[in-house]
């Protein structure tokens, strides 16, 4: 099994007036990405808004991208449910669409032990054919797992690599303690923590501004890894603070999504609870993505 890296985004799902999955809007919105250097996709995450679809709506989704992203991109899936046997059954699927990795975020509404956590990923792998990657958000799930467990489940047959939504200290102690594992990948889930983990050594991240600069993180990731051209690396990573900063000043998704309607790319509304951006941070992620020079001054007003 292959492990992932790389700048990955995390595929918003445009939505219809009617709270409808507009399908040809993903597929739109994978076009930008491919056409801009994304060589892997997340679909399925946080923030394609998994958790208000029904198993029938992941599936289509995954299904969707799997074929309109063949030969062209490998393709991550989020598979992870509450019920051990819905996460098999969802990750046998996204394998059978084409996906190459499935992302699993860890046991958390019905809480359990550390040695709970390690067996369902245990389940997991042995139940699939695909690459298992953790899905460690601490601040979503309300449960924190300890660099030394998340070492545990990465020496598991089939886990390949985690998305570690969580602090710069925990990251460093996880690749620390899994720096000598060839086949285990660390990738950051915070776009801020870009650039300092992969200066020590981590393998790329999974983000949201990522759909609405592409070219730009796939470029920040070749100064860092293939270039080793850390002062450029930081101008650039500069130049996009402005966009990391503002992303979650409202609700995700709506925020990405007010991005690429700034693009003209499909967005469309949320649904219930999420809520769509407000007018004025509209008018804002324009100014933001003209500045960045991914939007002509003509298009921002």
């Amino acid at each position: 099994m292959t492990k992932p890296t790389g700048m990955i985004p995390a595929l918003p799902t445009p939505m219809n007036e009617d709270n409808s999955i507009n399908y040809n809007g993903i597929g739109e919105v994978i076009d930008h990405l491919i056409g801009n250097g994304i060589e892997t996709i997340l679909v399925g995450g946080s923030t394609g808004e998994y958790s208000l679809m029904s198993l029938v709506e992941r599936k289509e989704v995954i299904k969707y991208v799997c074929e309109k992203a063949s030969g062209r991109a490998k393709v991550m899936a989020g598979t992870g449910c509450h019920r051990l046997e819905d996460t098999i059954a969802l990750t046998k699927f996204a394998s059978e669409a084409g996906a190459e990795w499935a992302l699993v975020i860890n046991p958390y509404y019905m809480q359990t032990s550390e040695q709970g956590i390690v067996d369902y990923y245990k389940a997991v792998a042995e139940n699939s054919d695909i690459g298992i990657v953790i899905y460690h958000y601490p601040e979503a799930t309300n449960v924190s797992l300890s660099p030394e467990l998340l070492y545990e489940i990465s020496e598991i047959d089939g886990v390949v690599g985690i998305k570690n939504t969580d602090d710069q200290v925990h990251t460093v102690k996880l690749l620390a303690l899994t720096k000598d594992n060839p086949n285990f990948s660390v990738l950051t889930g915070f776009e801020h923590l870009i650039v300092p983990t992969l200066a020590i050594g981590g393998h790329g991240t999974i983000g949201v501004v990522h759909n609405l600069v592409p070219a730009e993180m796939v470029r920040l990731y070749d100064l860092i890894v293939n270039e080793n051209n850390i002062q450029e690396a930081i101008a650039l990573n500069k130049k996009l603070m402005p966009l990391y900063n503002a992303i979650e000043e409202e609700v995700i998704p709506g925020t990405v999504k007010a991005g690429l309607e700034a693009l003209g790319l499909p967005g469309g509304t949320s649904r219930l609870p999420l809520v769509p951006a407000s007018e004025a941070y509209q008018q804002k992620i324009k100014n933001l993505l003209s500045d960045v020079g991914v939007l002509k001054t003509e298009e921002v007003k």
